[in-house]
């Protein structure tokens, strides 16, 4: 479907998600008028490079970054945009029915799943976490309630049996390109109809916390390999190994694999197991995995096999949490 009008759009994101479509609406034939985005983030003195941000310096799109977006200056400066709709992808902040109520045709989100199923702020990240087969993009219109709306579309892909949040993040940002640009068309032209979300099928997506990283080796090889490809690009899969001499060696476990027809001995999971020379072996709660990537604390990204060279980790070696 071509562009029936020219839109004027105001952007409201921040994260990369948010980008591909950010690039794709100022290259159409909309008026982009404004970027609501986080304000810029210092990490040791240095502030960090903010891509939205940039983006639209680059095209003289004018930037918001109030710390608040719904303080009366907020709410002021957003309608002096006078935009005719809010698209928002990755903002990070919640958006009050206030804000929602400036533009004429309302606010639209991006969201990483297909809704009801996961809302909340990490969306993809428990899409791989939990093993399922397909995730895909909805857009729905913004309603007070978090990710509540009535949806108007959503374009669906497989995840890979490798594929980690970060591989299919970047997957959906450019699926949602084509997707929103359809929709704005039809929000135009009045022929774009809300689909209420299925109120059985809500389930939740917050906000990951670090600690969801440590591996339980309790669980089954599949759900530990879901865990390790979830927590990629952060905040990272990682176990404790307990060395001979009573130290406890953080690394970061980055690719396994199941070992098919494994007779898995009668050990505690997270024991590492009898394995080919080169190979680490470890026990899970239904078998046994091989761990093909890791990184030691302080130290580059290796296979196995390097990592055996200088470190003597014999069966019987155990995978674990921390010792209090």
């Amino acid at each position: 479907m071509g562009i029936l009008v020219s839109l004027r759009i105001a952007m409201m994101g921040t994260g990369t998600f948010a980008l591909p479509t950010f690039r794709a609406l100022i290259e159409s034939p909309h008026e982009v008028v404004g970027l609501a985005t986080q304000p810029d983030r210092e990490h040791r003195g240095k502030v960090h490079p903010h891509p939205m941000k940039e983006l639209a310096v680059e095209h003289s799109v004018p930037v918001l970054q109030p710390d608040s977006v719904n303080t009366p200056e907020s709410l002021a400066a957003l309608r002096e945009l006078k935009a005719d709709i809010f698209v928002v992808a990755a903002y990070g902040q919640i958006l009050s029915a206030e804000l929602l109520g400036i533009p004429r045709l309302g606010a639209i989100n991006l969201h990483g799943s297909l809704l009801p199923k996961y809302r909340g702020a990490a969306p993809i990240q428990y899409a791989v976490l939990k093993g399922e087969a397909e995730t895909g993009v909805t857009i729905f219109q913004i309603e007070p309630r978090l990710d509540a709306g009535p949806c108007y579309g959503v374009v669906r892909t497989p995840i890979g049996p490798k594929e980690t949040s970060g591989d299919v993040h970047d997957r959906l940002a450019e699926l949602a390109v084509p997707l929103t640009l359809d929709i704005l068309d039809q929000l135009e032209a009045g022929t774009c109809v809300g689909q209420p979300q299925e109120q059985s099928g809500v389930t939740k997506a917050p906000k990951i916390p670090k600690e969801l990283g440590l591996i339980n080796w309790s669980r089954t090889s599949r759900e530990v390999d879901c865990q390790i490809r979830a927590m990629q690009p952060w905040p990272m899969a990682y176990t404790f190994l307990k060395l001979p001499d009573g130290r406890e060696l953080r690394l970061l476990v980055l690719d396994i694999d199941a070992i098919p027809n494994c007779a898995a001995p009668n050990v505690a999971p997270g024991t590492v197991v009898e394995s080919p020379a080169g190979e680490l072996h470890v026990r899970t709660g239904d078998g046994v995995v091989a761990i093909r990537m890791l990184q030691p604390s302080g130290k580059r990204v290796m296979p196995a096999a390097e990592f055996l060279r200088g470190n003597d980790v014999q069966p019987g070696a155990e995978f674990g949490a921390p010792s209090d």
